[in-house]
């Protein structure tokens, strides 16, 4: 009778033990597949009337397996902070890499470092731009600073090597060759990160024509003048004024002549091997001599810039877009997307001509947006549609909750939306705080700090001005009347005035942000950028 007893004992508890296997939650794979500069107006999945004539199937994949974000936000519209607080859930001016040129502590703790706690194998493949080599990472492949189109440096180690190609087929076939053969079984933290679309826009030699013949709607506000916005009215960011026409417009010197217009910066065009570049002035040489034969000017030469702009930036799309279906391809057929979180999005926002402009800095919708897209089997149902404001600031916690590590992001500023992605939360933030610092500099847009909840933003800009602007987004959504002296809104002015307050002090912002540059810095960074544009 005894040994009955041990007997039926030893099941029950291989049966426990079972049943306990069967519930364990294993944590995902995370894919975080970022491009620079994509704005969501170029992603089909969101609907823009831009994108619809240049769609973007395999990241549309994304939404219809998953989730899209309708109002996702950055913390700081710029490349090198905005990768600073993604890595680590912290603000800019607790990161301590407020604006490019400053260096990233790599030493500070980061998700991909809690990541690892949690047995992650972590890897980065693409771009870094934080000045120093990744720390946190198992395997990292980053390209050099800002990394190039063509035959891009990639440096791993100690090594920097020249890489001959296309750099977005380049991180795409690196990222697969290294989640196909050189992972070790463990869950794993991968980072793509796509040099495109930024700035200067050079397709893949397959894509050069690929929309030559598409005429795409500038937006309504192309020529906007800029009434009651100061800072606006100052910026150097404009496509008919200061885009170079030779690097970013790629037009050439005359009619029948290859060589290229006004062109600052040369190396992108000069690292081509002589056979990519005989291709590239192929497929540029009719549409440049179409142009110098139509003899356009005023207008109708502004708008032709506006349309080589998009046309280049959308082929450039084209490729990112590939990849990203390559990478999806291969976790289906792996079967790794069945427990594989799949992030696609932007370390900012860009413009396509509105306002008239390109790049991105300022807190206006177009450049403060990210797109950002996820799916997660399981986790996150097909097909979503999410309106609650996010920040990048939140994918750290948000990553870490999902992998079982939330206890790591106890010093983070960010928050988990992990109970959005579940459904379970229809709301997840009141407001955003955003602040840009990085003036006097490139395209000399202000400094600047401001709140945004779902109707209204606020904006301060600082330094050499001291300008206000208030916006009604839901009456405004292109923000182009400043309401900030309107009677109407005083009440909520003032509301949002306390808000921005409340955020400044809940995210520990001191003096020290809002110190101001001195006059000759302005000065000089004003003479240098005119001579770029060829006027000095």
């Amino acid at each position: 009778m005894q040994k009955v007893i041990i007997y039926i004992g030893i099941l029950l508890l291989v049966a426990c033990k079972g049943q306990k296997h069967e519930t364990e939650v294993v944590p995902p794979n995370i894919i975080f597949i970022m491009a620079d500069d994509h704005a969501f107006q170029a992603i089909s999945a969101y609907g823009h009337q831009l994108s619809q004539l240049a769609p973007t199937p395999n990241i549309d994949r994304i939404a219809s397996n998953g989730v899209i974000f309708q109002n996702s936000f950055c913390t700081n519209s710029i490349c090198g902070p905005s990768r600073a607080v993604i890595l680590t859930g912290k603000h800019s001016h607790i990161n301590g890499f407020r604006m490019n040129g400053e260096r990233f502590d790599n030493n500070q703790a980061t998700l991909p470092k809690y990541l690892q706690k949690l047995d992650y194998q972590t890897a980065v493949i693409g771009k870094w731009h934080l000045y120093g080599q990744p720390t946190g990472f198992d395997h990292w492949e980053i390209l050099n600073d800002q990394g190039n189109y063509y035959n891009p440096e990639f440096i791993k180690g100690k090594d920097t090597t020249i890489i001959e190609g296309y750099a977005t087929d380049i991180i795409t076939q690196k990222s697969l060759d290294w989640l196909q053969n050189k992972r070790d079984g463990k869950p794993f933290f991968m980072m793509v990160h796509h040099k495109a679309p930024h700035r200067n826009w050079m397709p893949a030699l397959r894509h050069a024509n690929k929309y030559d013949s598409v005429t795409f709607p500038l937006p309504d506000t192309y020529f906007s003048e800029h009434k009651g916005q100061l800072a606006a009215q100052q910026q150097q960011q404009t496509i008919s004024r200061d885009m170079y026409e030779g690097h970013d417009l790629k037009m050439t010197a005359a009619l029948g002549d290859p060589a290229l217009a006004h062109n600052p910066w040369t190396t992108d065009f000069e690292r081509m091997t002589p056979e990519q570049r005989s291709a590239w002035d192929d497929a540029y040489s009719a549409k440049n001599d179409a142009y110098h034969a139509a003899n356009l000017s005023g207008k109708e030469l502004d708008i032709w810039k506006g349309q080589r702009y998009l046309q280049d930036y959308l082929a450039t799309v084209a490729a990112v877009d590939e990849g990203v279906g390559q990478i999806l391809d291969y976790l289906e057929e792996s079967g790794l997307d069945k427990n594989t979180l799949v992030v696609y999005t932007s370390d900012q926002g860009f413009y396509l001509g509105e306002k008239g402009w390109f790049d991105k800095r300022f807190m206006y919708e177009e450049s403060l947006r990210m797109p950002l897209l996820m799916q997660l089997p399981g986790v996150i149902e097909p097909g979503m549609s999410v309106s609650a404001m996010v920040q990048n600031l939140d994918f750290a916690p948000t990553f870490l909750d999902l992998a079982g590590g939330s206890q790591y992001a106890s010093e983070m500023q960010g928050e988990s939306f992990k109970e959005v992605l579940e459904g379970s939360q229809s709301d997840f933030k009141a407001a955003i705080y955003y602040h840009y610092y990085d003036y006097p500099a490139f395209h000399m847009v202000k400094k600047q700090y401001g709140v945004r909840t779902q109707r209204y933003k606020l904006i301060h800009f600082y330094d050499d001005i001291d300008a206000w602007e208030f916006y009604d987004l839901k009456k405004d959504p292109n923000e182009l009347r400043n309401a900030i002296n309107d009677p109407q809104y005083i009440e909520q002015i003032t509301l949002m005035r306390q808000k921005l307050d409340s955020l400044q002090s809940h995210y520990g912002v001191t003096q020290r942000e809002f110190e101001w540059a001195p006059k000759e810095d302005v000065d000089k960074a004003f003479k240098a950028f005119e001579r770029l544009r060829g006027n000095l």
